[in-house]
């Protein structure tokens, strides 16, 4: 019998949480549109698996990126996963989107960040993820 860790009771509590929230939010529930928040699904590579996982998020509409934020910047699976391939999909408003992902932490050197709409959003989530000890993720939209 395995003992029931704050750890593991997250990852049970969160894998059952997505497992019902996902096919909603993929589908359009819950997005962002009339408010600029609403609920995201995130969709990264597996760093050391290279499956295919996907994490249902709060996420903010900003001009044309979408900004993510996690306050477990230590246990955030999905952060750790984009940092390693920032190459991401996310669905918003029922639709799938190709995305690169930015990455603000609360340690370390800030990102390089050449588009200056970007850099201005940049700016006061570095403020805080320094404050504070939050992480940030900036989704940006890639067009083929």
């Amino acid at each position: 019998m395995h003992r029931l860790t704050p750890a593991r009771f997250d990852a049970v509590f969160f894998d059952t949480l997505n497992k019902v929230v996902e096919p909603l939010v993929r589908a359009g529930l819950g997005s962002p549109g009339l408010l600029p928040s609403g609920l995201i699904v995130l969709e990264t590579t597996g760093r050391t698996s290279g499956l295919t996982r996907r994490v249902p998020l709060v996420g903010t509409l900003v001009g044309r990126f979408v900004v993510v934020g996690t306050l477990r910047v230590e246990r955030a699976q999905w952060l750790r996963n984009l940092r390693n391939d920032p190459a991401v999909r996310y669905w918003l408003l029922g639709q799938p989107w190709r995305a690169r992902a930015t990455t603000i932490m609360p340690s370390g050197d800030p990102p390089r960040i050449d588009d200056r709409e970007m850099r201005a959003l940049a700016a006061p989530l570095r403020a805080a993820a320094t404050a504070f000890g939050w992480a940030f993720v900036i989704l940006v939209p890639v067009t083929d």
